[in-house]
Parts: C-alpha cells; sequence; structure tokens
C-alpha cells in the first residue's frame, strides 16, 4: 500500500467541483450549490426541548477539552476563554462543554476537569461566562440549551502524569500491549462498577445544581463506558449479551431518576469501531509515518473486543447493535444522541477524518472524504430507525472545510441527520457555521486545515489549541516547543 495522493479541498472551487471529486471517489456526500440565508435549514428551532427549551438553530459545539484545567481539576484562564467562544459561536447547543470525570482516577490527563464538589463554583463560572458571552452577541439564552459531559476514561486514564494507569471493562489482546495492561487486577470488578455509578449519579446532580439543562453520558472513544459495550468476553452481569454490555447505561440513568434528579440525559456514542491501526512500517521512515494499516488481528477472530464491529472483518463494521442501542436510548428517555466513531487512540482516521495526522497516528491509507462520508452515511442509517423523540447530531465535518456549511445544509433538509456537530472547526473559528447561514462572508483564514496539532499538543505534554490558526496560542511559549517537537515526531 502506497499513501493516496491526496486533493486538497481548497483547489476545488466549487460545489460542482466537489460533487464531482466525491463522485471519483465513489462516495455520496450531499453538497448544496448555494446556502440559504432566509430560513436555512440549519437556522430552524430544533425538534426536540431540553428542560423546556428547544435549541433555536441546528449547529451544535461537541465537547472541547483543553488538557489545561488545574492539577485539582480545576478552570483555568485558558478555559474561560474558551467557553467564552463557545457562546460566542452562535451554535444553540452546547453538548458537553467539557468532557469532565467523575472521580479524580478517571482523568485521560492530570489537568482535566472534574466534575466533584470542590470545582463546583468554578464550573458554575464556566457556565456563566458562556451564557454571558452568548447573550451579549445573540440577545438572549432563552433558545441555548448546554449539556455537561460524564466520563471516566477507563483504559485511557493518566491522572498524574504521562503514565498510564489503565482501568478496563475487559481484557483487550492487542490494546493491553499498547496501554500497559498488564493484569486482570486492572478490569473493574462488579462491585466497583456499583460504586463508580454512584459518582456518576453525584456528578449529575452537582450538574443540575450548577444549572446544566442536560448531561451526557460519555459512550465514545474507547473511554469505559464505551468499552463495556463491546464487553463481549467479559464474565458477570456486565459482559457477554447486549443486555448485561448495557446494563452500566441503564443502571446510571435508574440511579439519576431515583436521585430525583430531573436533567435531561444524553448520550456521546461511537457508532462503529474497528480493529486498531497503526502506521505502516514497511512505509514509514525517519521524520514521516507510513499509511494507517489495521494491527495482525488473525489471532483474535472472531473479533468480539468491539462495538459496531464485523466480528469476521474488523476492518469493516457493523451497525446492528448499534441499531439495538439507539433504540434502547428510546426506552430509557433518552433525548440526544450525538454521534462520532472509533477512538483518537488507535483509530484516529475513522473519528477526525484529517489531511496531516496527530503524532501518535498515521498517513491517511486513503482519502479522508471517504472517511467523512461512511460516518455521514452510518448516522443517515441510524437517523432513519431512531425513535422520533431521539434528536440526533451528526459528527466528522471538520475536513470539509469550505464546503461544510453546503453539505450540512445538505444533510439536514434531507433529514440524514437532525444537526450538525462541530469540533475541532470551532477552536480556530467557532462562528463558521453561524457566519455561513446569516450570510456573512466565511474567513477562509481560520478555516481548520486539520494539521492536528490540538491534538499533537496535549499528547505531548502541552495545553491544546489550535496553533496554527488562533493568535493566542501562537503567541504562546508552547508553539515554539510545539515545533520543535514535530520535528522528531515523524508527522
Amino acid at each position: 500500500m502506497t499513501p493516496p495522493r491526496l486533493t486538497r479541498l481548497p483547489s476545488l472551487k466549487t460545489p460542482a467541483d466537489f460533487r464531482a471529486y466525491c463522485e471519483s471517489l465513489g462516495i455520496d456526500l450531499p453538497c448544496d450549490d448555494q446556502l440559504v440565508t432566509d430560513g436555512s435549514p440549519l437556522a430552524q428551532p430544533a425538534g426536540v426541548a431540553i428542560q423546556g427549551k428547544r435549541p433555536g438553530n441546528r449547529i451544535v459545539i461537541h465537547p472541547m477539552e483543553g488538557w489545561d484545567g488545574t492539577t485539582s481539576g480545576g478552570v483555568t484562564d485558558e478555559m474561560r476563554r474558551r467557553w467564552q467562544r463557545f457562546g460566542e459561536s452562535g451554535a444553540k447547543m452546547i453538548c458537553g462543554g467539557e468532557a469532565m470525570a467523575v472521580r479524580p482516577d478517571g482523568r485521560a490527563n492530570p489537568n482535566q476537569l472534574i466534575i466533584i464538589e470542590q470545582n463546583k463554583a468554578g464550573i458554575a463560572e464556566l457556565l456563566g461566562i458562556l451564557k454571558a458571552a452568548h447573550a451579549e452577541r445573540y440577545g438572549t439564552v432563552d433558545d441555548l440549551v448546554v449539556g455537561f459531559q460524564l466520563t471516566h476514561s477507563g483504559r485511557f486514564c493518566r491522572p498524574h502524569d504521562k503514565r498510564w494507569e489503565s482501568r478496563i471493562a475487559f481484557r483487550h489482546p492487542i490494546l493491553d500491549r499498547k496501554f500497559n495492561v498488564t493484569g486482570d487486577h486492572q478490569v473493574f470488578a462488579d462491585a466497583e462498577i456499583e460504586a463508580l455509578i454512584q459518582d456518576y449519579v453525584r456528578a449529575a446532580r452537582i450538574a443540575w445544581e450548577i444549572g446544566a439543562d442536560f448531561v451526557d453520558l460519555k459512550h465514545c472513544h474507547g473511554y469505559l463506558l464505551h468499552e463495556f459495550l463491546g464487553a463481549h468476553t467479559r464474565p458477570g452481569r456486565y459482559g457477554g449479551s447486549f443486555e448485561n454490555r448495557t446494563r452500566i447505561l441503564r443502571e446510571i440513568v435508574a440511579g439519576l431518576r431515583a436521585d430525583g434528579n430531573p436533567l435531561d440525559l444524553g448520550v456521546r456514542l461511537s457508532c462503529f469501531d474497528m480493529a486498531p491501526f497503526r502506521p505502516d512500517p514497511a512505509l514509514s521512515q525517519p521524520g514521516k509515518l507510513g499509511p494507517g494499516i489495521p494491527e495482525d488481528f488473525s489471532t483474535c477472530l472472531p473479533y468480539r473486543y468491539g462495538f459496531g464491529v464485523n466480528a469476521e472483518d474488523p476492518t469493516q463494521i457493523d451497525l446492528t447493535e448499534t441499531f439495538a442501542f439507539v433504540a434502547l436510548c428510546g426506552e430509557l428517555g433518552i433525548k440526544v444522541l450525538n454521534t462520532s466513531a472509533g477512538s483518537p487512540y488507535y483509530t484516529p482516521h475513522l473519528q477526525r477524518p484529517a489531511a496531516f495526522p496527530p503524532s501518535d497516528g498515521y498517513q491517511p491509507a486513503c482519502d479522508p472524504l471517504i472517511d467523512v462520508e461512511r460516518q455521514v452515511q452510518a448516522v443517515r442509517e441510524i437517523k432513519a430507525r431512531a425513535p422520533r423523540e431521539l434528536y440526533v447530531i451528526g459528527s466528522g465535518y471538520t475536513y470539509l472545510q469550505e464546503f461544510l456549511p453546503n453539505v450540512a445544509q445538505a444533510v439536514v433538509r434531507e433529514r440524514w441527520a437532525d444537526a450538525i456537530g462541530l469540533g475541532r472547526a470551532v477552536l480556530s473559528y467557532p462562528a463558521m457555521l453561524t457566519d455561513a447561514i446569516h450570510g456573512r462572508t466565511v474567513e477562509k483564514k481560520l478555516i481548520c486545515r486539520t494539521f492536528s496539532e490540538c491534538t499533537t499538543a496535549p499528547r505531548n505534554g502541552l495545553v491544546s489549541g489550535c496553533y496554527p490558526l488562533d493568535k493566542y496560542y501562537t503567541q504562546r511559549p508552547e508553539f515554539q516547543k510545539l515545533k520543535e517537537i514535530k520535528k522528531t515526531i515523524g508527522s
């Protein structure tokens, strides 16, 4: 396999060029010729009420942590600035804010926000900053909905330093080696899960008391609750059958309701996955990563270590259980399904299609538009089967760059998704979609080009941010440190 020659999207001048290029790749991505500025599909109020409020448009911001809190899990000026920019973005749903650990040892990094009592005032301050910024720019917060994302990082816990302190749902024959899992003592026992559920209940009560509109129970990217969905080989009450693998979600929801918590609920879900990938060693060289290839899974068949993946060929997706999980969300009264795919730790191309890999990633093995289309089409299938009351948010759009507004408009107009979620793109240009739907000139110099430095920086101990395009970060001392790091990592 040789790396593909990528056609850079800025070289395509019109939506017709974009559609023709998609056709040449054999993929189906809708792209409108003109953006509607009077009655845009993206400007319509949402078809869901959260705490009695309907989000005023179809633009959503994903949880965007910056690895930049205090070591006690509190807030910093960098967080305050990010939440202010969320408010200024014009998005009417903030789907998580930060990924907030429900306990200190569940952090993915030593500076992750922790939603515990001692940090309550700081998190309330963040929410106040976001709402004030939104009200100042858009006049009201009556149609703004803000959720907090609750998480335990599981296999990817690093609460103290760069050392992995993994806690897992089950032993994984490939990932255990990569993330220093050495024994069964790192597997959560059933009794420990019962205590963890109470951590979620306490965290959700804090979110309610602070004034969040909903909580997002994070089931994505290989973190703990997502890993439980793939716990086919785990014995006992929380593994094996689909009913057992979803028990922790059902018990968290029951615990919140038994606590008298009236908050609405959401889930961010990695809808599909594949076997872990790595750079092709045959095509890697000093200063240059090879394209992504699957790890050797030949001794792991049938593949019983994931969710939304074909057990006979784990390079292919299988949405059968995804559809069952979506139906379960409806039964549990969950209102928001924020979709994603894969994991940034072992399948970043599925989650964040990009032209340039992060430091621990690999070069694209195919045109990233193919990875974008895979997510768009999966969400289209999910939306077609989802309960009417479930608000389905699409993801994976950042790589579309100039064509993001045109594709987003078409997807919502065709009802392939209820709303469009943005992540990395917000770091450099929070108001991109808002500008587009109101007929303002889109500032091309601020459009994310998927350089992946917002991932490379924290992977190497620096705060996250858009170093290439956001002057706040280009003027920081970390900017030069990142340049030096990139010279040695082969990206």
